[in-house]
């Protein structure tokens, strides 16, 4: 039952300054019963949100957009910081393997999955599409509040860091497939160009990647010149609200074009600016990490999950044992560490904003497609899309950290001391 307490018309600021006194006590009480904070973090977003008490209301939730897009900056920024190249042969190319493996595996179980539960390969197409996408915030914060280390950690900056950019590729060819099976369904079809469409992801990665090198070698270059941590930390926050702010209004992946920024940063020769930068980030991320979660929270609609249904069931097992099932296979083709090859699997189940806004996406593109072609099934599978993954990311969200903390205790680069 939803207590609508929106008509207290409390500001943004205040809302802002309430949820971090609240969610400083709500995240310390997640750790206290051995949960990871950002549990906390989100429960309250939930409380506060449209769910139930209403004060985080629509309105107020696109108005703080920004902070979430500022927070997804970061989290890349710092994922990117941490693939030093050097690290990453030591690891092997079994970091390739297993980012191509998960990927794909959780595409594949997903699609052969619901197409026997449905008899129908678009919806099929399109789930497995959405099933590769993660949310690299939820397995970094995790990391970052237990300070773990060793080279499962690193496989996980590297494997969260670069897999939503192969998913981003995974679902613009499925989901060109997808729809033209939709539009050949049609007597008034007209033949659109697949493989134009099939080129769109393409061009997204691409260009993140240039303009995340030339931010990055321009951040490179200026940092390089000043010798004071805060005006180096001002240049830093500059850049990567820059690259967030370029990455929105141009259509790219805000993930991948922060991440090729702290990459470019992380292989540089300097290592005393690489502290310099990464020092006073990693002690703001806690904050960040309350407002990002607990705004996250707000978002998750728990009024959606009794629509599951069968098709939310079976997307959330095949995509956990395509992922898990992925990793492992990945690993052991690329020769990894032992504790890599069990626990990569177990830490990259999160799943989020990536996911919502590609079933966005999709959903707008098929909604064209009925407007345009007559075509009702059209918009029934989109809606149907958009309702289930948004059900499932509420539990992934949940149980992705949990299982991210879990993997990198058993593997050992958990202090004891933080684990408690």
């Amino acid at each position: 039952m939803t207590i609508d307490l929106s008509s207290l018309h409390l500001s943004s600021l205040t809302l802002i300054g309430a949820v971090t006194l609240l969610s400083f006590y709500t995240g310390s009480a997640a750790k206290f019963v051995r949960l990871p904070s950002l549990i906390g973090y989100m429960l309250l977003g939930v409380l506060l949100g449209p769910s139930l008490l209403n004060l985080f209301g629509h309105e107020t939730l696109d108005s703080l957009a920004f902070i979430t897009s500022i927070s997804l900056g970061f989290v890349a920024f710092s994922i990117g910081s941490e693939l030093n190249v050097s690290s990453l042969k030591h690891l092997g190319p079994g970091i390739v393997s297993i980012i191509l493996a998960e990927s794909l595996g959780a595409f594949i179980v997903v699609f052969i999955s619901v197409y026997l539960l449905t008899h129908n390969a678009a919806m099929a197409l399109i789930f497995g599409a959405m099933a590769p996408a993660s949310a690299p915030a939820g397995t970094v914060a995790v990391i970052h509040e237990y300070k773990a280390k060793g080279n499962l950690t690193k496989a996980l900056y590297a494997v969260v860091g670069f897999d939503d950019g192969l998913a981003i590729i995974i679902f613009g060819f499925a989901a060109a497939i997808a729809k033209h099976l939709i539009i050949s369904t049609s007597p008034t079809v007209e033949h659109e160009s697949m493989a134009l469409a099939m080129l769109l992801p393409l061009k997204e990665i691409a260009l993140s990647l240039i303009v995340g090198g030339v931010l990055g070698f321009l951040f490179c270059t200026l940092a390089n010149r000043l010798k004071n941590a805060r005006e180096i930390f001002i240049l830093a926050f500059g850049v990567i609200v820059l690259a967030a702010g370029i990455s929105i209004r141009w259509h790219l992946s805000l993930i991948m074009t922060n991440m090729v920024i702290g990459f470019m940063l992380a292989n540089m020769k300097n290592k005393s600016l690489v502290h310099k930068v990464t020092a006073p980030i990693n002690e703001i991320m806690p904050l960040i990490f309350v407002l990002f979660f607990c705004i996250a929270g707000a978002h998750l609609e728990i009024g959606v999950l009794p629509s599951l249904g069968l098709v939310g069931i079976v997307y959330i097992i095949s995509r956990t044992a395509g992922l898990i099932g992925g990793a492992r296979v990945g690993a052991m083709l690329g020769h990894v560490d032992e504790k890599v090859k069990k626990y990569v699997g177990l830490g990259i189940l999160s799943q989020a904003g990536v996911a919502i806004g590609l079933a966005l996406i999709m959903k707008e593109d098929l909604d064209i497609i009925n407007i345009k072609h007559n075509l009702p099934s059209a918009s029934t599978i989109g809606a149907s899309v958009l309702t289930t993954i948004t059900a499932t990311c509420i539990f992934f969200e949940i149980i992705g950290p949990i299982c991210t903390k879990i993997a990198l205790k058993k593997a050992g680069e958990i202090n004891p001391e933080k684990s408690e």
